[in-house]
């Protein structure tokens, strides 16, 4: 398949830890009908990643270089299928910037946690694309069994912190990916 035909928007703040991390992730994890992306809500235009998130990306086999972060636009969360923030207070900025965007923005953490509920049954599809469409649409209907985006399942902020936040933040973000990656392969399709 050429064309990507479903559009993944990652947000955090500066678009050089958290975000860029998740789409490179997601990224290397998804097939070609997906193409990932991301932004910042106070984006450092044309920044590399950073220096320490770019060294766990790369233990695991994930390049890092040619990413330039960018600031995040309302064309951004318009044109995206599906936005993932990196915390609940990103998904709210979001939602400022385009409120018609709820049904599709979801904090990863509440995407991986309902993401988990999802049944086989729900998530049929010949490629990634229609199996992550279905999650998504399976999330929403059961938002209100959840909390929705809750700050205790927000992805830490490294930047500036050291190795150690570093290395959480990355823990986390890998383990959201791998559960809503997980859902998607739970159909018995890859």
């Amino acid at each position: 398949m050429g064309v990507p035909v479903y559009c993944v928007l990652c947000v955090c703040t500066g678009n050089i830890c958290r975000s860029p991390a998740a789409e490179l992730l997601l990224s290397a994890a998804l097939d070609a009908s997906v193409q990932v992306t991301s932004a910042g809500t106070s984006g450092l235009p044309g920044a590399p990643v950073s220096p320490p998130m770019a060294a766990l990306l790369a233990r695991d086999g994930i390049a890092s270089d040619g990413f330039a972060s960018r600031a995040l636009t309302a064309a951004d969360v318009r044109s995206a299928d599906l936005v993932l923030t990196l915390t609940a207070a990103h998904r709210a900025l979001v939602l400022d910037l385009e409120p018609l965007a709820l049904r599709r923005t979801f904090a990863l953490g509440e995407l991986a946690q309902l993401a988990s509920a999802v049944t086989p049954a729900e998530v049929s599809g010949d490629d990634d694309a229609a199996r992550l469409a279905r999650v998504a649409q399976a999330a929403v209907k059961r938002r209100h069994h959840f909390a929705g985006a809750r700050p205790q399942d927000d992805v830490v902020d490294p930047y500036r912190r050291g190795d150690a936040a570093y290395a959480q933040s990355y823990a986390q973000l890998k383990e959201h990916v791998q559960r809503i990656v997980g859902a998607l392969r739970a159909s018995g399709t890859s």
